[in-house]
């Protein structure tokens, strides 16, 4: 069966992350920005580990530099999103990339971002909510700037905080005041934990930072006693098999975690996270669950279904997406 039709909803996807490569090149050829080397003979961008990954990703999302590029951008992201059938998609956007963490500029970036986004849902029936996202990499006195100009600007289309970046940089505690003025300021909370940090990393999370959601989070498939406390405290995966299997997080479709995480009654969802770097889209995420694990129809609604209940956005957002769920 096909699945590229059926209306999904994805909550990992990051925005810049989200960029075509024609995109980019376009952007740059503008600018007059050499930055051939990031992609391959075919037009794609270059593969490697994940170090590689960030120095391709920075260098795509270097070329982005005022609010109409982010405008054009998230017109791009949203317009592929909606050919693979989503419906409803929460994007990180990041101030260290739209301003460099200015709360003035930052409010430029994000008015533009909206902007599209309005646009987009009502050109192509996509519905675009976003997450301010510290880069932990970055460090934490920068994560604190982030944080400032989410607490400023949250409301409305801004209706999420997180924390994503390398794992291997600092433990949770070194963010957790972004993580409190985010909380005090009303936003809900995700945070990347558990692609590399392993179960440790998952829990330390959960303990010190408290979001209600984990991106990833595949590293606590290998602590039942962690898996438990997960499910009982109905704390949401963002799983995002394509590319963990692209990076080597796990070695293989086969060997990925998500049906040990399912059979444990934790919650999970499935996004893309960089779809154009991983070589994936929502159709594809699906069609691999479909052939690796063999879930069916009725499994791939009810992801859909976990993650419109997660999803940081209103209750009549909710309910107008969910009866175009239903309705398919």
């Amino acid at each position: 069966m096909s699945w590229r039709n059926l209306p999904k909803v994805e909550l990992h996807l990051h925005l810049e992350g989200g960029a075509p490569p024609a995109f980019i090149r376009g952007v740059a050829a503008e600018k007059h920005i050499d930055i051939s080397g990031i992609f391959d003979e075919r037009g794609n961008y270059r593969t490697g580990t994940f170090e590689h990954f960030l120095k391709v990703y920075e260098a795509a999302t270097s070329v982005l530099t005022t609010p109409e590029d982010y405008r054009r951008l998230t017109l791009a992201v949203l317009e592929e999103s909606a050919a693979h059938g989503v419906v409803y998609s929460e994007a990180f956007l990041s101030p260290d990339f739209c301003g460099g963490g200015d709360v003035a500029a930052w409010r430029d970036h994000l008015a533009a971002i909206e902007d599209a986004a309005k646009e987009a849902e009502a050109r192509m029936g996509v519905t675009l909510r976003g997450i301010v996202t510290s880069v932990r990499h970055f460090g934490p006195e920068q994560a604190r700037l982030t944080a400032l100009c989410a607490a400023e600007t949250a409301g409305g289309f801004l209706t999420g905080y997180g924390l994503a970046g390398a794992e291997t940089v600092g433990r949770p505690r070194d963010y957790a005041w972004g993580f409190d003025c985010a909380r005090e300021a009303g936003l809900r909370l995700t945070c990347h934990a558990g692609e590399w940090g392993g179960a440790s990393m998952v829990a330390d999370t959960l303990r010190d930072l408290r979001p209600e959601r984990i991106g990833h989070g595949i590293g606590a498939a290998t602590d039942p006693a962690l898996m438990e406390r997960i499910a009982e405290a109905g704390v949401v995966l963002e799983v995002c098999p394509g590319s963990n299997v692209y990076l080597g997080a796990v070695p293989s479709w086969e060997k990925h975690p998500i049906e040990v995480l399912r059979a444990r009654e934790v919650k999970v969802t499935v996004s893309t996270d960089d779809p154009p770097f991983f070589g994936t889209t929502m159709t594809r995420e699906w069609e691999m669950l479909e052939r690796t694990f063999g879930w069916t129809e009725d499994d791939l609604r009810a992801l859909n279904r976990v993650a419109l209940d997660a999803a940081f956005c209103d209750e009549a957002t909710k309910e107008r997406i969910a009866k175009t769920l239903e309705a398919a």
